[in-house]
């Protein structure tokens, strides 16, 4: 009989169970106790259960109805991976988190690059180019995504004549991740500094509009802009905390925690779960593979987010972003593009802090979207950013 289906908290790299291979009287077809007996063994370790018989794997069309094996069924319960494992009836078709890795490695880096930007390397997605008639844009994420989300927008932008570049920060999706306190200390003063260094990098140096969206990094981009405001022309926000009363998400409260944090961040579908829990969609499997790869290739973004949502002082952040963009600070035109079936950021977080500033803030909900609009509707995105840029105010 093939080697029970457990995992061990101490596992590396990643806190993941390995698919291995069984025959058709595996652990899977036995009854109650007997099968939970074969699944744990007589060591201390937790076990998965798997899913049930071979008939219901088979569906009502047969074998060849079977959905293709997908090696991280047993990570997600998420409708776009219902199953609790996948058990290959072919051997070659067994995996580990090398193989996992190997079917994904390649995704996801849409019109990317690296840029080597002081000691670190950054991952960078651009379209356009300098050439482009209407200017430059700079598009921000949040945690704990990429840059990954921004994809489809830079990519329709660029075709509306605007050259682009969305960066992974430095800790997240596909940039460098050095450790907490050797090189780089995750605190909002470092993340700054290492943002103007890739601006000049990438000769950004006339003003360009500014897109921002999500919490902890994305607020970053936020207090850089109120720091940076001749560099900025107009300035677009979707979705990011901007009063004294927006709610923390409990991702950022359980990392916050001694030992629980410890263990949250090295959850290897926790962006994805992230995603979802603030939309209204289920995110489709090759986007999902995308969210999760950062965490299955080492446990560094998870001590990146760790590290950045410990030291960050999110009421005084909070406080200084209502303040600094208040009438009496900001004049420069802000867009906020607010996905109204937001779970995490409702739309009243939009309209109190348009009331601060109305002459400014100019407020589009985006129905049909979420937390991440972006990712949610992008064309819905595009639009209202090509009207915001090319309004006259």
């Amino acid at each position: 009989m093939a080697s029970p289906l457990i995992y061990s908290p101490s596992s590396r790299p990643s806190p993941l169970a390995f698919p291995v291979s069984t025959k058709k009287s595996s652990a899977a077809s036995l009854d109650g106790p007997k099968a939970w007996g074969l699944l744990c063994g007589t060591r201390r370790r937790v076990a998965v259960i798997v899913n049930g018989s071979n008939d219901e794997k088979k569906g009502k069309g047969g074998e060849d109805d079977r959905p293709s094996f997908n090696p991280f069924g047993f990570v997600t319960d998420n409708p776009s991976s219902r199953s609790a494992i996948q058990l290959p009836e072919s051997p070659a078709e067994d995996g580990n988190v090398g193989q996992m890795l190997y079917r994904i490695e390649d995704k996801g880096k849409e019109y990317g690059s690296y840029v080597k930007s002081g000691k670190f390397r950054w991952f960078v997605r651009e379209t356009g180019s300098s050439d482009n008639p209407r200017g430059t844009v700079v598009f921000i994420h949040g945690a704990p995504t990429q840059s990954y989300s921004y994809r489809v927008v830079i990519s329709q932008m660029a075709d509306a004549g605007y050259h682009c570049f969305a960066p992974d920060w430095i800790g997240f999706g596909f940039s460098d991740k050095p450790q907490p306190g050797y090189g780089f200390l995750y605190t909002e003063e470092e993340f700054h500094a290492a943002f103007d260094r890739l601006l000049a990098t990438l000769d950004i140096n006339s003003p360009f509009f500014l897109v921002v969206q999500g919490f902890l990094v994305g607020s970053y981009g936020l207090t850089w802009a109120l720091k940076n405001s001749n560099k900025i022309t107009k300035l677009a926000v979707l979705n990011s905390p901007l009063t004294v009363s927006s709610p923390l998400p409990g991702l950022f409260q359980k990392l916050r925690f001694p030992l629980y944090g410890e263990f949250t961040c090295q959850n290897a579908v926790m962006a994805e779960r992230f995603i979802e829990a603030g939309s209204p969609y289920v995110l489709k499997l090759e986007k999902a593979d995308v969210y999760r790869l950062p965490y299955l290739e080492s446990g560094g973004p998870g001590f990146a987010l760790l590290e950045a949502a410990r030291k960050a002082n999110f009421k005084d952040i909070l406080s200084r972003i209502a303040g600094g963009f208040s009438s009496t600070s900001w004049d420069e035109p802000i867009l906020l593009a607010w996905g109204i079936a937001d779970k995490y950021l409702p739309l009243s977080e939009a309209e109190e802090f348009q009331k601060r500033n109305p002459g400014v803030v100019k407020l589009k909900p985006i129905e049909g979207a979420g937390h991440m609009p972006q990712e949610d509707w992008p064309e819905k995105i595009v639009e209202a950013l090509r009207t915001f840029f090319w309004t006259k105010y």
